[in-house]
């Protein structure tokens, strides 16, 4: 059973900095793409920053320049450094990540979410 632990989220200032870490567990093979999804009150989930397993990232367009996504593999553990906060940053982060876990099998999961809120 494959696990993802998040971890880092917390209230912060508007214009302050959060780390996020999501360490991943469990039996498999390889983990292909990992990354970060929130979900605010009343909002749909959107992805916020993906990193595959070559390194390549992408951002959704709201926080270019200010989120970076990073991973260690040799710890299974993808981070979200998260500067400039705004409030409309606040919401729910979700962990994700596509996980090899037999030669012909590949499935996602999700952690447990952790809170970030901004206050103004």
């Amino acid at each position: 059973q494959v696990q993802l632990v998040e971890s880092g989220g917390d209230l912060v200032q508007a214009g302050g900095s959060l780390r996020l870490s999501c360490a991943a567990s469990g039996g498999f093979i390889s983990i292909n793409h990992m990354g970060w999804y929130r979900q605010a009150p009343g909002k749909q989930r959107e992805l916020v920053a993906r990193i595959f397993s070559d390194g390549n990232t992408t951002y959704i367009d709201s926080v270019k320049g200010r989120f970076t996504i990073s991973r260690d593999n040799a710890k299974n553990t993808v981070y979200l450094q998260m500067n400039s906060l705004k409030p409309e940053d606040a919401a729910v982060y979700y962990c994700n990540a596509l996980v090899r876990i037999r030669p012909t099998t590949v499935l996602a999961y999700w952690g447990q979410g952790t809170q970030v809120t901004i206050s103004s």
